[in-house]
This record gives structure tokens, sequence and C-alpha cells, in this order.
């Protein structure tokens, strides 16, 4: 029996997330450079990608990149602002030809020109993608998107365009850099780490957690179709108690 005759399509999460976890110790444990490790994540981002859109997964976010990783050393960031942008030029055609629309969520101000620049003709030649959005978040943090949400929440009120008491739930949403997305239904880290890091704290109110010890270089088709078919099993009550 195949995975797929698991899985049930009806059923299938919306927005699914995932914290990719694990590129340098996955390099540190085969004797490779960590840099090593994070090409092979461009690899395994290729791979999932192709899995999200075999069932139909509408949104998938990739956290990438966080605020917290500038502070790594600089050799590092320039290394994997590097090969982003050398993955983004390889794979615009191909996610354009298979329908899928890039999009970003994070401080873009943060990015290199070139970064930037690149990210931004990805996000143009991709538009009319209409099978899987692809979000990936870069210089992101979800106590740097509240912080952002909030100052323009409050300048709006400064200015009289705003009333506080109008200010609710989805008003705060609407302020988020995620105001377009579906929040995810499914939240997937690998690596073995039990943590979401600052990653879309707001936005996975109601979300399944679901951990892997698999680390992301490694991850594959089947490891995502688990993650799927694990999702389904639960009872999602959002506050409600069980019918």
């Amino acid at each position: 029996m195949s995975i797929f005759d698991n899985i049930d399509y009806t059923r299938i999460p919306t927005h699914t997330a995932i914290i990719m976890d694990g590129n340098g110790r996955w390099a540190t444990n085969k004797g490779l450079e960590r840099g090593e490790g994070h090409r092979e994540g461009i690899r395994a981002i290729t791979r999932v990608v192709e899995a999200a859109s075999k069932i139909s997964i509408k949104y998938l976010t990739l956290y990438a990149f966080s605020t917290e990783n500038w502070k790594r050393p600089i050799e590092e960031v320039n290394g994997l602002m590097d090969l982003m942008v050398y993955a983004i030029s390889q794979e615009t055609e191909n996610l354009k030809k298979n329908g899928v629309k890039i999009n970003c969520i994070g401080d873009m101000n943060r990015l290199p020109e070139y970064a930037s620049n690149a990210l931004k003709e990805c996000i143009y030649q991709t538009r009319e993608g209409e099978k899987l959005t692809l979000i990936i978040a870069l210089s992101y943090s979800s106590k740097w998107e509240l912080t952002d949400a909030t100052r323009k929440i409050a300048n709006d009120v400064t200015k009289g365009d705003l009333k506080i008491d109008d200010i609710s739930e989805e008003t705060i949403s609407m302020y988020l850099t995620t105001r377009s997305i579906p929040d995810p239904d499914l939240l997937i880290r690998t690596g073995g780490e039990q943590r979401i890091s600052n990653f879309m704290l707001w936005q996975c109110a109601y979300a399944e957690f679901y951990f892997t010890d698999v680390y992301w270089p490694e991850f594959r088709e089947n490891d995502l179709f688990d993650a799927v078919i694990e999702f389904q099993r639960r009872e999602r009550r959002f506050g409600k108690i069980s019918e």
C-alpha cells in the first residue's frame, strides 16, 4: 500500500508552515562544512515544494532566516544570502512553469540590495501562479512583526485613521505581514527540537504542531506526507469541546 492511500484528500491542511532546522548539525555529523548543510537544504526545499503541490497544499511557508540569524558569523550570513540568490535564479522558471507563486514575509529592508532585487524579480515572475503559494520567511520573527504592527496601529490612531475601540483581533491581523495569507493549519519543525523559535506566534494560535527528528537536508516527500497524515488523525477543536 502506498502512503498516498493513507492521505485523506478532503482534509489537506490549506496552509502548512515549516521550521527548517538541522542543516548545520547534518553537515557536522557528516564531517562537512556548515555551508554544505545549507546547500543540501536547498535541495530539500525543491523536494518539499513538489510534494506539497502533489497533494494540493495551497500555502507553504518556510522559515528560512530569522531576525536572530543576523547574529551569526558574517561569513555564514553572506554565504546564505549568496546561496539564496543562486537558488532563486535557478528555480524561478521551474516555479513559474509549475504554477508556484512566491511571496516573502519579514524585514526585507535588512536584506542586501542584490538579494532583495533577486527576490522581487522572482515574486514578479511567478505572480500568476495559482497551484501553490510559497511564502519565504526571511529576516522574520514574530516579535519583530508584532512590534512593527503595534507601531503602525499606534501611528494610525495618532493620525485619527483608527479608533482605539475599533481595534480587534482582525484589526491586528490586518497589520501583520501575513495579512493576505490564511493562518497555518499545520506547523512542522525538523531537526529534533520542540519549540517554535519566535515564528508566527500570533498566526499559529490554533495550528497543529508536528515535530520530527529528521534533519532538514534529509526531509523527503514521505516525511511531509507523514506529518499530514498525523495532522488528519487529530481533532481540531479551536477551544470547543469534542463532539
